[in-house]
């Protein structure tokens, strides 16, 4: 399997220590308040609930929502219900992409996001994280629909991964995501700091959502996640609080990273740069108790998440100086 961040137990095991800052996610560190869960929830089969798909489109103004065991599953299915066809993958972005589509007889392509419109024509199919993990990178809404219908003209398809998007929608296309050659996936993991519940969503042509939960099969949601998600994307003023309290800490951390000499970019969830001593930097941090992201091919790079509280704030602001001052 791919390397992903979050992996504490990884961190312990090669460093020692128990008292770890994981930075190495884009998740909320102030995640939703998850309700007291009701005990038919854990008891029955979880029946897929009507009022979770409502709840989704109108979180994400979506018209035709499948709810999926976290956008994985969908990342890992959707390579199976097309022919071997010619893939784009913008690079570098959430590598699960193009390990799947390479892994199920498509000819897959990796470009920078600045060749993206070039490569579309020579596609039939373009993958963009957007905004982009890692890099923060956006691609305008007018861009990405002129790309779904010139895909959409000779039966391709634009998937749009908008895992980070849910801080800012200005570039979302889920309101659109009914079109023909659209599919958009959207996550309850990073935003609402959910990730345990495994739960994301696909937008998408409903004869196209059919295919995919044919593929996927019963029970995906289990019935707690179901209970907790439907409160969360109700909660219009958590949301809200949620979504100014980010932007204060993104803020935060990106006029800490520029005082230590480091230039960032990226959202409210995260903040990337390239790295040209990468692995040091990581190994640094990790020394430290800090467990950051570090990114070696695609891109030599580090993402750092949100510290959680003032203790982490501190810590961090001294390992960054500690290692300006190395």
């Amino acid at each position: 399997m791919l390397e992903h961040g979050g992996n504490l137990r990884e961190a312990m095991r090669r460093f020692g220590g128990e008292h770890w800052i994981d930075l190495s996610t884009g998740i909320n560190p102030h995640g939703y308040p998850a309700p007291v869960v009701p005990d038919d929830a854990w008891h029955r089969l979880p029946e897929a609930d009507p009022a979770l798909l409502d709840a989704a489109r109108a979180f994400y103004g979506a018209p035709c929502l499948l709810a999926v065991a976290g956008t994985q599953a969908a990342i890992q299915a959707l390579p199976r219900l097309r022919a071997p066809a010619r893939v784009t993958v913008a690079a570098p972005s959430y590598a699960e992409h193009a390990h799947h589509w390479a892994g199920h007889g498509h000819s897959l392509t990796q470009v920078a996001y600045a060749e993206l419109e070039g490569a579309v024509a020579h596609s039939d199919v373009v993958v963009v994280c957007n905004p982009n993990n890692p890099t923060g990178a956006s691609v305008p809404r007018a861009q990405l629909l002129a790309w779904a219908q010139q895909l959409a003209a000779r039966g391709g398809q634009l998937v749009v991964d908008e895992a980070f998007a849910d801080t800012c929608t200005d570039h979302s296309i889920a309101a659109f995501a009914d079109r023909p050659g659209i599919i958009v996936l959207r996550s309850i993991g990073k935003f609402f700091g959910l990730a345990g519940i495994r739960l994301g969503f696909v937008g998408a042509e409903p004869a196209l959502l059919l295919r995919l939960a044919d593929l996927l099969g019963p029970w995906t949601i289990s019935g707690p996640a179901q209970h907790i998600a439907i409160a969360a994307l109700r909660d219009q003023p958590w949301q809200r609080a949620s979504r100014q309290r980010l932007a204060g800490s993104s803020a935060r951390l990106t006029q800490l990273l520029d005082d230590h000499g480091i230039e960032a970019t990226g959202t409210p969830l995260f903040q990337w740069w390239p790295e040209a001593q990468a692995e040091a930097f990581w190994q640094h941090m990790a020394e430290r108790g800090i467990w950051v992201r570090l990114f070696q091919h695609a891109a030599r790079g580090i993402r750092l998440g949100l510290p959680p509280d003032p203790a982490a704030w501190q810590r961090l602001h001294t390992a960054l100086h500690e290692w300006k001052h190395r």
